[in-house]
């Protein structure tokens, strides 16, 4: 997922050759990828270390709650450091601080300590913020400013492209047969490792490549600051709820899935064997993302956002009430539908604010913490109800994302009060 906060607004660079940066432009790709990784590895450590430490599902979901948690705590302060040290020095920080957190996997996984692995998930979730943060004004740059978003569409492919390997990379290295058979925490150090060495590899490359000249950002000084809150504008507020409610549904989507699979009126399935189910969900997603952007070419966004959102309930409420491999599809398909919905919502909720543009975008990200919070009370309804029964949860965010693209996203605007 890619966060689209962007603190500054550098200006674009006009004398650099095209091929000057296509290495930078590379490299840059690479971090999308990256931490698309390393957030769809959670779907994965979820059911190993809820077997590990005998968890309930409210506790297992602690992972995400811990990890989405820091796009909430860290996005301002990461976007006070980028803006003291520049973009190129942000993103090499926020690479360390993300090894730091993969190497604390290590202490966690040989102490048995679940809390040491909820605090390397804090750190290694802020220093992917800080990259977020740095990144994203990074790729508009690399390049003529009219294909910017032709090139953020494409780092963000990348981003869908790495949780869709992460299930199937991650979950042959943490539900290998050894691991399976003796039941232990030590089974993630080897691609944790493996992680923090690249992210540290990335580090030593974005410290020496050639990036543009990022040290003096032009702000966004040349209108006049705008009155008022942008929270005076109905669509972004309710934009601001419906992103939460979003980025929480698919994430809890995806952190139950492997379990999901695994009841035996479902499919049964090991682990090991689920985890490999999860690219399904991750790539539907990467491959709605071109089908949409075709559509969207005919058809308004707000109606499209409507249709996604009442098809992925169809499909939530036939894995609800159905077995079989009818329920374990139609969870997976939900993905597809989840596509477009993220960079919609955001687009929506900014229509026509101006020049209050910048402080909406501000609130609109933090409110990824949705991804914290949704998926610990669905895992307080799967403790109770079952598993199977807990997704109505999800089921019921996508009916108010439905009603939030046929009818809250109409821009309006409250009376100042």
């Amino acid at each position: 997922m890619i966060n689209p906060s962007t603190i500054v607004s550098p200006e674009p660079v006009q004398s650099a050759a095209p091929q000057s940066f296509r290495f930078a432009l590379t490299s840059l790709t690479s971090l999308f990828f990256m931490w698309g990784f390393i957030t769809a590895m959670n779907d994965v450590l979820i059911p190993h270390l809820k077997g590990v430490f005998s968890l309930s599902y409210t506790q297992a979901m602690l992972i995400q709650f811990c990890f989405f948690g820091a796009y909430f705590l860290v996005s301002v302060p990461a976007g006070w450091l980028v803006k003291r040290i520049g973009f190129q020095r942000g993103i090499s920080v926020g690479l360390l601080v993300a090894c730091i957190g993969c190497l604390l996997f290590v202490p966690a996984a040989t102490s048995h300590a679940y809390w040491i692995f909820l605090s390397a998930l804090f750190v290694l979730a802020s220093g992917i913020t800080i990259l977020q943060v740095a990144a994203n004004p990074l790729v508009t740059l690399l390049g003529k400013p009219a294909t910017a978003s032709s090139r953020l569409t494409l780092t963000q492919a990348f981003n869908s492209l790495g949780t869709t390997l992460a299930p199937i990379i991650g979950g042959a290295l943490i539900f290998s047969v050894l691991a399976e058979k003796d039941l232990t925490a030590d089974s993630v150090i080897l691609p944790y490792v493996v992680l923090a060495s690249v992210l540290f590899l990335l580090a030593i490359i974005f410290l020496k490549i050639s990036l543009p000249d990022t040290s003096s950002p032009k702000t966004h000084n040349s209108h006049p600051q705008a009155k008022g809150s942008p929270l005076q504008h109905r669509h972004l507020a309710l934009g601001a709820v419906c992103l939460f409610i979003y980025v929480g549904a698919e994430v809890s989507i995806g952190s139950f899935i492997v379990n999901f699979l695994g009841e035996d009126h479902i499919a049964g399935l090991a682990e090991a064997t689920a985890a490999t189910y999860l690219s399904y969900y991750w790539g539907g997603a990467m491959v709605g993302r071109f089908i949409g952007a075709a559509v969207m070419q005919r058809i308004s966004a707000g109606k499209l956002l409507a249709f996604n959102s009442v098809c992925a309930m169809a499909l939530i409420a036939f894995a609800i009430s159905t077995q079989g491999e009818i329920a374990m599809w139609a969870i997976l398909m939900v993905g597809l539908f989840n596509s477009i919905m993220f960079p919609t919502i955001f687009s929506l909720a900014l229509t026509g604010l101006g020049d209050l543009t910048s402080r909406g975008s501000g609130i609109l990200c933090l409110a990824i913490v949705g991804g914290a919070i949704i998926p610990v009370l669905q895992g307080a309804l799967a403790d109770n109800i079952g598993v199977q029964l807990s997704f109505v949860l999800p089921l019921v965010c996508y009916l108010f994302i439905a009603f939030y693209g046929l009818k809250g996203s109409k821009p309006t605007q409250y009376s100042a009060v």
